[in-house]
C-alpha cells in the first residue's frame, strides 16, 4: 500500500489555485475536467515531492471542484493537511506578506497553522525540529481556529 492523495473540495478554483499555488507554493501536476460527471479536478504536489509525483502522481492533493453549486461547511471534519518546510519563520512571513492569516502561529519555532479560503487546516512544520523561539512569533497570538 502506498499514499496517492488527499482531495478536498472547493467551491473557487481561481481563488483557491492562489492560495495553494501562489501563496502556499504547490505545483499544478495535471488537471482533469469530467463533462460527464461535471466536475474539475486538479492535482497538486510539493516542490520537493516533483520527481516522484511526476513519474508515480503520487504523493499529490487533489482538489475537486464541482461545476454544480454545494455548500461546503466544516472543512475541519478530515482534519489537516501537513508539509514540512525548510524555515518556518520565513514560510510563515511569506505568508502574510500574500494577506494569509497565520491562525497558529510558530511560537515553539516548530508548528504553524493556515487555512485555505475553503476553510481547510494546513499544519506547516519546521524541517530537522525545532528553531529557537523567536519574535514576533513568540508571542504572537492565535487568530480563529485552525
Amino acid at each position: 500500500m502506498r499514499y496517492l492523495h488527499t482531495m478536498v473540495r472547493v467551491t473557487d478554483i481561481d481563488e483557491s489555485l492562489d492560495f495553494y499555488v501562489n501563496k502556499l507554493g504547490l505545483v499544478e501536476t495535471r488537471r482533469m475536467d469530467s463533462e460527464q460527471g461535471r466536475y474539475t479536478l486538479i492535482f497538486l504536489a510539493a516542490p520537493a515531492d516533483m520527481p516522484e509525483a511526476a513519474e508515480t502522481k503520487a504523493p499529490l492533493m487533489e482538489l475537486t471542484y464541482n461545476w454544480d453549486p454545494e455548500d461546503y461547511s466544516g472543512g475541519r471534519n478530515f482534519g489537516h493537511l501537513a508539509f514540512e518546510v525548510d524555515d518556518i519563520y520565513a514560510t510563515c512571513q511569506r505568508l502574510i506578506n500574500a494577506g494569509v492569516t497565520i491562525n497558529r502561529p510558530p511560537r515553539d519555532g516548530r508548528m504553524a497553522f493556515v487555512k485555505s479560503p475553503d476553510n481547510i487546516s494546513f499544519e506547516l512544520l519546521q524541517k530537522d525540529g525545532a528553531k529557537e523561539p523567536a519574535e514576533p512569533w513568540a508571542s504572537m497570538a492565535n487568530t480563529g481556529t485552525w
